[in-house]
């Protein structure tokens, strides 16, 4: 008899006998080379006391926001935050969500209709894919960074077409060439999509923004708890844009709001990020550190990349965790993204630099790399 528990066991036994089995796994002590917390922001004590300060000071100091925006969970301190955020990333205007997940759901779900259409780069984030299911819109990928292959899905779009790409992509690190897509997109009276999540930090604005092109993008995604080490997101574009999503973004309109000290970390994170050009500079630093020091050869190249996200290519889930495992024994936190998370074939170490990783944890960190591939 087949019941849901059959089920779930049989799923969780291919997983296991597939080699991608996932378990939960708390911090253990290691040299962060894992996590998102590019400038540390996460951990800084200067950060937490500015945000202790900010609550004390603010009024209705509750510990919840009581409901969604749109009932009982709205203030004056988060629509100007919304206001000081769009302005500091060159937006006419923005809109706050409770993660990036809630952000790409809301948007992708909501604007796209049935009949539209929605091409995005292969490698786009599963939380993007997620929202244009819920459309109902046609939706077509293109091979990833490439501008022939998305003017080909441009030829075939029907409806209002929205072109959706990564500024830094979360799992290879790299960025693609804005300028030509935009270009692409223009040409076919497309609108582009940006999702800015890991280029906020080493570009403090965002990548868009930094190149000069925040009025030519319809929509920027860009989310708190990766280089500003804190929580939630931003959907950044027009008036009409927030004012859509706010009458029609189910992410939005059917959950309870942030809370006051959630709020408070943000705006305190983006005063912060004004003030870090010396965490800036040591975070490029540490990423040619990092290059400079590693032996790239046919065993495990180097995904090209100008990130804080460094991937090594093993190929297999089994050399992925072996590597992963060989650092981790030398005190290292670098973890290994096996299938299905990515491509079969593609698996890989993903390294994080950070800030505050010192030129020894660097040094050690392409020594136990360099000795792996070798032995390979």
């Amino acid at each position: 008899m087949n019941t849901a528990d059959n089920f779930i066991k049989s799923k969780l036994d291919d997983r296991r006998t597939a080699g991608n089995y996932r378990t939960l796994k708390a911090g253990a002590g290691l040299i962060d080379f894992c996590s998102n917390d590019y400038l540390g922001f996460a951990r800084s004590a200067k950060l937490a006391a500015k945000v202790a300060v900010e609550i004390l000071d603010c009024p209705l100091p509750l510990n919840g926001s009581t409901g969604s925006r749109l009932i009982s969970g709205n203030l004056n301190y988060t629509e100007e935050l919304e206001q000081q955020i769009a302005a500091f990333h060159q937006s006419e205007a923005g809109l706050l969500f409770n993660s990036g997940y809630d952000a790409n759901v809301g948007l992708f779900s909501s604007i796209p209709q049935k009949g539209d259409t929605i091409i995005h780069d292969e490698l786009i984030h599963a939380s993007i894919i997620d929202g244009a299911r819920l459309s109902h819109a046609n939706r077509y990928t293109f091979r990833h960074n490439d501008p022939d292959s998305l003017e080909a899905k441009l030829k075939q779009a029907k409806g209002i077409c929205y072109v959706v790409i990564e500024s830094v992509y979360s799992m290879d690190g790299d960025s693609p060439p804005i300028t030509a897509l935009l270009k692409l997109t223009e040409q076919y009276g497309a609108h582009l999509i940006v999702d800015e999540a890991h280029a906020v930090g080493l570009y403090p604005a965002g990548l868009v923004a930094t190149m000069g092109l925040a009025d030519k993008i319809f929509a920027r995604i860009v989310t708190f708890g990766k280089a500003l080490g804190c929580h939630g997101a931003i959907v950044l574009g027009s008036n009409k844009l927030r004012e859509y999503l706010i009458n029609f973004a189910r992410s939005f309109i059917y959950t309870t709001a942030a809370p006051l000290h959630q709020l408070a970390a943000v705006k305190m994170a983006y005063g912060l990020l004004s003030e870090s050009k010396e965490s800036i500079a040591a975070l490029k630093f540490n990423i040619n550190l990092f290059k400079q020091g590693l032996d790239v050869n046919q065993n495990q190249p180097l995904i090209a990349s100008d990130s804080a996200i460094q991937c090594i290519l093993l190929n297999s889930n089994d050399k992925a965790r072996e590597l992963s495992a060989s650092l981790q024994q030398q005190g290292l936190d670098v973890r290994a993204i096996l299938s299905p998370t990515v491509a079969k074939g593609a698996e890989r170490i993903r390294i994080c630099l950070h800030a505050y990783n010192t030129y020894e944890h660097i040094e050690k960190l392409t020594y136990v790399i360099n000795t792996f591939g070798h032995a390979k």
